[in-house]
């Protein structure tokens, strides 16, 4: 007893010995709710470091009730926070501490703003979670050590991420050190794909054809003809004006529409061939452009089809923006989009100004599970040691799935790719959700989990959940990740804030079990249940869902389901109207299709799609059976002659991925298979125009007297190539077809 005694006193002993140490090494900023510091700008400080003064006298307030007085140099007292620029790299911060003394400055009043923010951040821990989820320290103790030496210089110096929350939150931007638009510096409305601006098709494609791109004998306004000596005078005097109409603006955009549909003359074709690359010409154009505003930028595009570099060397005033956007986003670039990593080195060989737009969500559903946020430090890191100065990360701009959780994180890696992936998510997590923090972690981290499971699957920024209900988001997942948004809930049920946060974070997995429903994956994941006899009832499990996940959308001002305008409403309406479809008796139901014309790639090409009772979604992905450049020709047989008076059929429309409703669709009747009589034509009442709905469903319904038949043929007119506006013109158009209803 008395060793034991005896040892836990000389432990207890050398604890006062380190905890005497550890105070004669820490700088009391406050103390016991006092405080000797002032808060030291110089004299003639502007009135954006003044600013940062006023951030940091702020915070500390908040945290200590104690307002550290902000004073001048001349004035000051013996105990001081420096605030201020310093004389070294406009980028660079710098925090250091000594006896009664700290400094933080940078090289810029913007370094400085970064400075006081990291410095919050790191040392006195206070969070920014969301424009309104501060975490701050309560504490009438602020201290830190004594000998402090942190210098920093951002290797990426502009930093973008695709967000309202920064777009809309200037002070939130600032926190997370990003900018607060998407293209700072560029002339408004000039950022990207500006072809059509500087020639409109409206204007210049009926008298002068010549301007544009010459595709396989015919000229399209898809793109421009950059050998045609008119098309440059017509795009230097339009960059001109501009540059005259915002004289504070210092670049412009000179870049390709969005589109493949470039020119094939003999003149363009003749560059590109000695370039070994379509980005040949572009930069003979640019550069000439360049060359006439050389003390402005002139940025274009490293993108699609000018990709690779070719051998022409950009000139100095050349910005080059490099874009990923064919990536497989379920691994890093240098695992999964190696062609893109070769491509960044190739630019970099032959210019140092490149601006990187890389693509962190699926746009054609903002709110699925998109499993992608392991692969983001990875490949920012890629992008940083690649001389990557400038990166743009686009995200969906509006809500999307997790989407304050991926802002945070995104925005902490382009500050700082050393930072460490999993730290960051525990951080948010328990920070911004606090008790229910855990489960949503959990939810992250196997979702994670389950895509790299599965190395095959190409997570595409336009695929659909659809693609993975047979890996990371099959049943029995589905199941799991409900299961753990109902723990969260249940973990802050009593904290209204905390509760609608999960909510939101909970609707990716209820969007994909809704989609899942669609297909009646299981009993569960179904948009009927059995009544009486042979009575079909919707699923309250499913109405529910939809009603919640509405509630949910409309709380927190998330509107938009896709980048085509497609709304939250529009979906829920939608989805209503495959309810009152799923229980309508349908005797095509499972019943065998035969098709006359060849369907490509989608639905696995299979015919049954037609009849098998599972409902499309609004993406070409969520079965859907695909026709391209021809008409859908489709036999149903019913087994036996039955009377029948209506037939309907789903067509789907995304407009800027060439799916147009078809012109028409015809109905016809047979007893035999061989001799068809006409039933009904029904004539797209919305035919194709510039603007047309981008993404919407269509039921091609028809009516008429009771006939007896066994075999029911469909025939859906496709326009068969896009009209010469459209971006893709000259190109063959898309119909999709879905679920036959015969009755």
């Amino acid at each position: 007893m008395y060793l034991k005694n005896g040892l836990r006193s000389l432990l207890f002993l050398l604890l006062l010995s380190v905890l005497a140490c550890n105070t004669e090494n820490k700088l009391e900023i406050v103390k016991n709710g006092s405080s000797a510091f002032e808060i030291v700008i110089k004299d003639n400080t502007n009135s954006d470091v003044k600013k940062s003064a006023l951030v940091l006298q702020d915070y500390i307030q908040k945290s200590t009730r104690i307002q550290l007085p902000i004073v001048t140099e001349a004035s000051k007292g013996k105990s001081v926070i420096f605030v201020g620029l310093e004389m070294i790299n406009k980028h660079q911060i710098k925090i250091t501490s000594s006896d009664n003394s700290v400094r933080i400055t940078g090289g810029s009043s913007e370094a400085v703003s970064n400075a006081v923010y990291e410095f919050l951040d790191s040392y006195l821990g206070y969070k920014f979670y969301a424009p309104n989820a501060d975490f701050i320290p309560a504490d009438k103790n602020i201290s830190i050590a004594k000998n402090i030496n942190y210098t920093y210089t951002p290797q990426i110096t502009t930093r973008t991420v695709h967000s309202r929350l920064f777009y809309e939150n200037h002070e939130f931007a600032a926190k997370h050190k990003v900018t607060t638009e998407a293209f700072p510096y560029y002339v408004p409305k000039a950022g990207v794909h500006t072809f059509h601006r500087f020639l409109p098709e409206e204007e210049y494609y009926k008298e002068h054809p010549e301007y544009f791109a010459l595709r396989e004998g015919k000229r399209y306004p898809t793109q421009l003809c950059l050998t045609n000596p008119a098309v440059f005078e017509i795009v230097k005097i339009a960059v001109g004006k501009l540059f005259d109409e915002n004289p504070a603006s210092s670049v412009i955009s000179v870049s390709q529409n969005d589109n493949q549909q470039y020119c094939t003359c003999d003149a363009c074709a003749a560059i590109d061939k000695s370039e070994e690359s379509p980005a040949g010409t572009m930069i003979h154009f640019v550069n000439k452009i360049a060359a006439e505003f050389p003390n402005k930028t002139i940025s274009t595009l490293a993108y699609q089809y000018t990709r690779k570099a070719p051998k022409v060397q950009p000139i100095a005033n050349v910005l080059i923006t490099l874009c990923s956007i064919e990536c497989d986003r379920s691994g890093p670039i240098t695992e999964k989009c190696t062609d893109f990593a070769d491509d960044i080195r190739a630019w970099n060989a032959i210019t140092n100004n490149i601006r990187i737009w890389d693509y962190t969500t699926q746009f054609t559903n903002f709110l699925a599970p998109f499993p992608n946020m392991h692969t983001l430090k990875p490949n920012i890191e890629f992008l940083s040691d690649n001389n990557a100065k400038w990166i743009f990360e686009q995200h969906s701009n509006n809500p999307s799935e997790l989407f304050e959780l991926r802002s945070y994180i995104t925005a902490k890696l382009l500050w700082n790719p050393s930072l460490n992936y999993n730290n960051l998510l525990t951080e948010f997590t328990n920070g911004y959700y606090g008790d229910a923090g855990i489960h949503v972690k959990k939810y992250v981290d196997l979702i994670h989990q389950k895509i790299q499971e599965h190395p095959d699957f190409f997570l595409f920024l336009y695929g659909d959940p659809s693609q993975g209900f047979d890996s990371f988001l099959n049943p029995e997942l589905l199941t799991i990740y409900d299961g753990f948004f109902k723990d969260a809930l249940e973990a802050v049920k009593d904290d209204v804030v905390l509760v609608k946060r999960v909510k939101e974070a909970s609707i990716s997995v209820n969007y994909a079990i809704l989609e899942a429903s669609k297909k009646g994956l299981t009993e569960e994941l179904s948009l009927v249940v059995k009544g009486e006899g042979t009575q079909k009832l919707i699923n309250p499990a499913v109405t529910n869902r939809l009603e919640a996940f509405l509630a949910t959308c409309n709380a927190g001002n998330i509107t938009l389901m896709n980048e085509m305008g497609f709304t939250v409403q529009e979906y829920y309406s939608n989805y209503m109207m495959a309810l009152d479809v799923a229980v309508m008796p349908n005797i095509a139901k499972g019943k065998k299709v035969t098709l006359l014309t060849k369907p490509k790639k989608y639905a696995k090409e299979d015919p049954q799609v037609l009849t098998d009772g599972a409902l499309g979604g609004n993406s070409f992905y969520a079965n859907w059976l695909g026709f391209e450049g021809n008409y859908l020709e489709a036999v149903i047989d019913l087994e036996k002659e039955t009377e029948i008076s209506t037939i309907s059929t789903a067509f789907l429309q995304v407009t800027n991925h060439v799916v147009f409703f078809p012109e028409n669709v015809t109905y016809f009747a047979s007893n035999d298979n061989k001799v068809f009589r006409k039933l009904a034509v029904i004539k797209n009442d919305a035919p194709l125009v510039k603007k047309s709905k981008v993404n919407d469903i269509k039921y091609f319904n028809a009516i008429f007297p009771k006939t007896s038949a066994r075999y029911i043929k469909v025939i859906g007119k496709n326009m068969n190539q896009a009209p010469y506006w459209h971006h893709a013109a000259g190109l063959p158009a898309w119909i999709f077809a879905d679920e036959v209803i015969i009755n």
